[in-house]
C-alpha cells in the first residue's frame, strides 16, 4: 500500500526578547525608516542566556506544540530531523537533544545544515522515508539563533536576522494528498555569497546576555539578492509543474521570510497576488530555516488554512542551497486553537488583528 506523508500538527516559538528597528540605531548606523523601506522588517526575536532559550529549547517547545496539535506522544515519534546551522554543540545533535528533551526515544533523531533551506530539506528528508516505509511518524523542525553568530558591527546583516523555532508533525497515511512533493538543489560554486567564519564577535552593550560564539556571518547582499528570486522561481515553478498545476491552483506561498522585496520578486515572476502570500518578516526578520515553519504555523492558526487548500513552500540560503515543496493540506481549521500569546501580542502591537 502506498503511503503519503500527511502534517497532522504545527508548532513554532519565539525568543522573549523584541529587538526593535530603534535599538539597533543604537547598535550600528542605520534608521528604522531604512530597514523597512529596505528589507519590511521592524523587529526580531533575539534569545538570552538569561531564559531557557537556546536552540535545543526553542525547538523543543516548537515541537511540543506541534504534537499537542497532532495528539500524538513524543515515544511514537520513528524519526526527528532537524535544520539548522546554530546548534548548541558541534555534536551531539540538536534532534538528539530535542529527542531526550521530548523522551522521543523511539526515534532516529539528526540535524540537516542546509543555511535557510534546512526545514525543507528535512522536511524531505523525512517525505522519503515515509513514502518507503522507514518511518510512520516524524518530527521537522526548523531553529535558529542566528543573533549567536552575527556581526553586530556589520550593519548590513545584523538588522537582517533573528531567532526562533518552527515545527510539523508528518504521519504516514494510504489517503491520498498530504506533501505531493519535494524539490532541492544546491551549487557549491556561490558559498562565498553568504557564508561563516572564524572571529570573535562584539557583544552590544543593550544585548549583554547573547550568547555570542567564534563565528561571524558574512554576506554578499547584492548578488545573493539577484540569485534569490530567480532561484525562487525556479524551484517554485518545478514544484508547481511537477504536480500538473499552474501558479493559479496555489492557496497560499509560505515563502522563506529573508526580505519583502524578495518576496515580491518571487511572487509578481509567479503572477500570485500578495494576498495569496503568508509573511511574517517585518515581526522576526530572517530565521534562516526557522522561517518557513513558524509562518506555515502561523498562516494555520489565523485561519488561512483549511484542508483541501494547495500550499508552496520555498526557501533560499547559505550553499547556495535552494527548495519547494507543494501541499495539500490536511488539517481541519477547528485544531487550530488559537495563536499564540507571543505572536498576538505582536499582532496587535503593529496593528494586524
Amino acid at each position: 500500500m502506498t503511503m503519503h506523508a500527511h502534517i497532522v500538527g504545527t508548532g513554532s516559538a519565539a525568543p522573549e526578547r523584541v529587538l526593535t528597528n530603534q535599538e539597533l540605531e543604537q547598535i550600528v548606523d542605520t534608521s528604522d525608516d531604512w530597514i523597512i523601506r529596505r528589507t519590511g522588517i521592524r523587529e526580531r526575536r533575539i534569545s538570552s542566556t538569561e531564559r531557557p532559550e537556546n536552540t535545543a529549547d526553542l525547538a523543543t517547545a516548537a515541537a511540543r506544540q506541534a504534537l499537542e496539535t497532532a495528539a500524538i506522544d513524543p515515544a511514537e515519534l520513528d524519526m526527528i530531523a532537524v535544520g539548522t546551522v546554530t546548534p548548541d554543540r558541534q555534536f551531539p545533535s540538536a534532534g538528539c537533544m530535542v529527542q531526550e528533551a521530548l523522551g522521543a526515544n523511539n526515534a532516529a533523531a539528526f540535524d540537516i545544515s542546509a543555511g535557510c533551506s534546512g526545514f525543507l530539506y528535512a522536511m524531505s528528508m523525512v517525505h522519503n522515508a515515509i513514502r518507503c516505509g522507514a518511518a510512520r511518524k516524524a518530527l521537522v523542525i526548523g531553529v535558529e539563533r542566528l543573533s549567536s553568530v552575527l556581526n553586530w558591527e556589520d550593519r548590513g546583516t545584523c538588522v537582517l536576522l533573528g531567532d526562533g523555532a518552527g515545527a510539523v508533525v508528518m504521519v504516514a497515511d494510504p489517503k491520498e494528498g498530504g506533501l505531493l512533493s519535494t524539490h532541492l538543489r544546491s551549487d557549491g560554486q556561490f558559498w562565498e555569497l553568504l557564508y561563516s567564519y572564524y572571529g570573535e564577535n562584539h557583544v552590544p552593550t543593550i544585548l549583554t546576555s547573547l550568547d555570542a560564539k567564534p563565528f561571524k556571518l558574512r554576506m554578499d547582499g547584492n548578488r545573493l539578492f539577484k540569485k534569490a528570486i530567480s532561484c525562487l522561481t525556479e524551484i517554485a515553478l518545478e514544484g508547481i509543474e511537477h504536480n500538473g498545476m499552474t501558479p493559479a491552483d496555489i492557496k497560499l506561498v509560505v515563502p522563506h521570510q529573508a526580505n519583502i522585496r524578495i518576496i515580491q520578486g518571487l511572487v509578481r515572476n509567479l503572477n500570485i497576488p500578495m494576498e495569496q502570500v503568508y509573511t511574517n518578516v517585518d515581526l522576526y526578520g530572517n530565521t534562516s530555516s526557522a522561517s518557513i515553519p513558524i509562518a506555515l504555523d502561523e498562516a494555520f492558526r489565523r485561519g488561512r488554512l483549511s484542508p483541501g487548500d494547495n500550499v508552496l513552500l520555498v526557501s533560499f540560503g547559505a550553499g547556495l542551497t535552494w527548495a519547494s515543496a507543494v501541499i495539500q493540506w490536511s488539517i481541519p481549521a477547528e485544531l487550530s486553537g488559537q495563536e499564540s500569546a507571543v505572536t498576538a501580542a505582536a499582532h496587535a502591537g503593529l496593528g494586524l488583528t
